[in-house]
């Protein structure tokens, strides 16, 4: 008896404790992004994979919508926050993505966010926790598994 009154009391104290951290939680200490969607993004968004077999593996080919087609060899405005594929401060070539690094939705259970591939059009850009906006050429990578993403930004010029 003294065994299962204790069992609810530590019970009720872990929960009152855990209330309590949660009642007094400071909702302005929590790390927020700036929202980066815009019509753009939106059609990168809604890129799929058609997948086929060839002998016993899964192959999986990107499929591009017709939003997203009208887009291909048209210069696009593209804001993000800077996902480095290498170790260091400057980058000319880099993912940018409508989370931050720090906010990686895919290691929860909302899938991957958006991102694309960007290759400066000269010098590099500065790594950075703050979003930038790019402009750039937009174009499909005809061969998905010798890249770094399906959809890549050429010639991209900083503009903010």
């Amino acid at each position: 008896m003294k065994r299962i009154l204790f069992t609810v009391l530590l019970i009720t104290l872990t929960v009152t404790f855990s209330k309590a951290q949660i009642g007094n939680y400071n909702q302005n200490q929590v790390p927020d992004h700036t929202p980066m969607m815009n019509s753009t993004w939106e059609a990168i968004d809604k890129m799929m994979y058609k997948v086929s077999t060839v002998g016993n593996k899964k192959v999986y080919t990107p499929s591009y919508p017709a939003p997203l087609k009208k887009l291909e060899n048209t210069i696009v405005e593209l804001p993000g926050y800077i996902v480095p594929l290498v170790s260091g401060r400057n980058h000319s070539t880099f993912m940018l993505s409508v989370l931050p690094i720090t906010q990686c939705q895919f290691c929860g259970t909302n899938g991957i966010p958006p991102m694309v591939e960007i290759f400066m059009k000269k010098g590099t850009v500065k790594f950075s926790d703050e979003p930038i906006k790019l402009k750039g050429k937009m174009k499909f990578n005809p061969e998905p598994l010798k890249g770094n993403a399906e959809i890549q930004i050429f010639d991209a010029e900083l503009i903010n």
